[in-house]
């Protein structure tokens, strides 16, 4: 089972790396962009260190109030919720 999380969270932050990266791309093409909201959702399912990568090497939305404060806080609060249950699972 660990294999398959470690897997999971390996590709979603990779997926959500390129993101980042596509849709500063886009910004600078005046093309369709990646709405806030899906960049913010892969953050959410798991893709937080992947956002945070995506946004020092692309320098994307780091200006963003939501970006440069919300993406850290998911990540603590996804790091959190990981110790806990590890806690829990070994008491």
């Amino acid at each position: 089972m660990a294999y398959i999380i470690l897997g999971y969270l390996a590709a979603i932050n990779v997926i959500t790396f390129f993101l980042y990266g596509i849709d500063k791309w886009k910004a600078k093409r005046n093309k369709w962009r990646v709405s806030e909201a899906r960049l913010m959702w892969f953050s959410v399912v798991g893709g937080s260190v992947g956002a945070l990568l995506g946004m020092k090497v692309w320098h994307h939305k780091t200006m963003h109030k939501k970006f440069k404060y919300g993406v850290p806080l998911i990540l603590v609060a996804q790091v959190t919720l990981v110790a806990l249950a590890w806690y829990y699972r070994s008491t």
